[in-house]
């Protein structure tokens, strides 16, 4: 590992196109009135930021934490059409489901995801049959116009083959469909690099204050930089209150007298060191409604998810005991013991749905996206999944078009005369850069390891490129991270330089995998803060 001495100082940021600093981004935003000010950088803010700049509105967006710094890092990593929607009978949402799915997987961001192989046990005694999980997996792949195959059964000892822990005894058969799969921090900063090229001004670490009103309506807000705690604030014309969690917190900003309008459900996920190889995920039935998932990801093992109603502080969610209890119980339905050993847990984490106010068990509550306004004028969206937020940016700007007086209308183009599979930014074949990774390496000094050239092709595009010109021009730059994690420290510099990254755990938890493999040492933490203070 390389160590504390030898962690490279950069001096002024040395890559063409570097971000503004945080003082200029700052004065950017006080000094302009903007179309529309999101506040929230999970997912659903940036891809409204994203489409709101598209449209040729002067947009700004701003976040207390990191960008997908909670819910939006916290999912189970699927692009998926939603099988289990077809026991509501909601056949119309996984067709939608899948349309989005495949757009994002192969047009928007094949860089970035994955097609991934699922199993679904059939146990004896199991909550469903062979015959109805047959049946299902085939109308779920009819419903993506069969384009990742046909959904089908096969035998115990075929599926053996590809998962090696899976759990045979009393085992039927296996029905078999595909979605994809990704890394959802890394998509979701792709999509504040594309919404910063389509004109957006973006701010992380910037938490509001309070809000700016204007004859009571709400134009604006106060805001504080916690990185260094310098105070300032942000004009516009229409606020969208995209906060998650806290949605209903700044909706008693703009009226203490607001009524709740969400309720909170807390997914939790462990992810542990794989005993052999996975070639394909389990997705295993608990009840008629939840599934269970085990999900070769990043090198791991990801299982999860829980689904219970939530009412702490948002700030505070955290994976208990009983959660590590439950997961691993339901885990063991379909696999080994041998995987499931507490031991191999490298890291867990929570986080928590936003789902519509009203009675009911949370697992069966739909996933939906509502959009309200408040006596202020603030719009709040809240709510949605992963697979959709192109989507929901679709339907958040056609909500802002629509709004009486039109006060954005003129001044935006229709979403419908926007493209609609606009690429992310590194769009590329992600074998395709590997091996130009793997072949251009530096004349002099040893070749780039092969784990890390797949590891920057998949999570960079080819923006993989820019990192690797970072290695050789710097050695030092071009020595792992920890030398059991494919990362290398060109990374972090990266990270510091183009992807707003201020905290050791901006770049450990969602810039890198560092984290989620348990790699996050004292000093992998100390020697990420020191190339990050390493900034001006």
């Amino acid at each position: 590992m390389t160590t504390l001495q030898s962690v490279p100082a950069l001096g002024t940021h040395p890559a063409s196109g570097s971000l503004p600093s945080r003082a200029e981004t700052r004065d950017q935003l006080s000094r302009a009135t903007y179309d529309l000010l999101v506040i929230g950088g999970g997912i659903l803010g940036i891809s409204t930021a994203w489409h709101a700049a598209q449209s040729g509105l002067r947009v700004a967006l701003v976040d207390a934490g990191d960008f997908a710094g909670a819910t939006s890092s916290a999912s189970s990593k699927l692009l998926h059409g939603g099988l289990r929607y077809l026991q509501t009978g909601a056949v119309k949402l996984v067709a939608e489901n899948h349309f989005e799915r495949r757009a994002v997987s192969r047009e928007v961001a094949p860089h970035l995801a994955n097609p991934l192989t699922f199993y679904l046990p059939v146990y004896k005694g199991g909550p469903h049959g062979a015959a109805k999980l047959g049946a299902g997996v085939f109308a779920y792949s009819a419903l993506s116009a069969f384009g990742d195959g046909v959904g089908h059964v096969i035998s115990p000892a075929k599926a053996q083959r590809d998962v090696p822990e899976l759990r045979t005894d009393d085992l039927k058969a296996v029905a078999v469909y595909r979605d994809d799969q990704m890394n959802d921090a890394r998509m979701a900063l792709m999509t504040v690099r594309a919404a910063v090229d389509a004109g957006a001004v973006v701010l992380n670490h910037a938490a509001v204050t309070g809000l700016r009103f204007t004859r009571g309506r709400v134009t604006g807000a106060e805001l504080k930089d916690s990185t260094d705690g310098t105070e300032f604030g942000v004009d516009a014309r229409l606020v969208l209150n995209a906060t998650g969690p806290w949605v209903d917190h700044l909706r008693k900003m703009e009226d203490p007298n607001a009524a709740p309008s969400i309720r909170l459900s807390k997914g939790a996920h462990l992810v542990l060191k794989r005993t052999r190889p996975w070639r394909a995920a389990l997705a295993t039935p608990i009840d008629k409604y939840r599934i269970t998932f085990a999900l070769p990801w990043e090198d791991m093992l990801l299982l999860g998810t829980t689904d219970e109603e939530y009412e702490g502080d948002p700030a505070a969610v955290s994976v208990t005991e009983a959660d590590t209890a439950q997961i691993l119980d339901e885990a063991a339905f379909s696999i080994k013991d041998q995987q499931l050993s507490r031991d191999l847990i490298t890291y867990s984490f929570a986080g928590l749905r936003v789902l519509p106010g009203g009675p009911g068990d949370t697992s069966k509550a739909k996933r939906e996206t509502v959009v309200t306004e408040g006596r202020g004028g603030m719009l709040s969206v809240a709510g949605g999944k992963w697979t959709t937020f192109r989507h929901i940016g679709r339907t958040v700007m056609n909500k802002l078009a629509a709004l009486p007086g039109h006060p954005l209308a003129e001044d935006m183009e229709p979403m419908n005369r926007l493209p609609r599979k606009l690429p992310l930014p590194g769009i590329a074949n992600p074998n395709a850069v590997a091996h130009r990774l793997l072949i251009d390496g530096p004349a002099p000094g040893p070749r780039m390891a092969p784990d890390t050239a797949r590891h920057l092709a998949t999570h960079y595009g080819s923006l993989a490129f820019d990192i690797a010109r970072l290695a050789n021009e710097n050695p030092e730059l071009a020595e792992r991270v920890h030398p059991d994690a494919p990362e290398i420290w060109a990374q972090v510099a990266y990270a510091r330089d183009h992807e707003w990254a201020e905290t050791a755990d901006d770049v450990l938890r969602r810039r890198t995998t560092l984290t989620i493999r348990g790699l996050a040492t004292d000093d992998v933490r100390e020697g990420v803060e020191k190339l990050l203070a390493d900034r001006d």
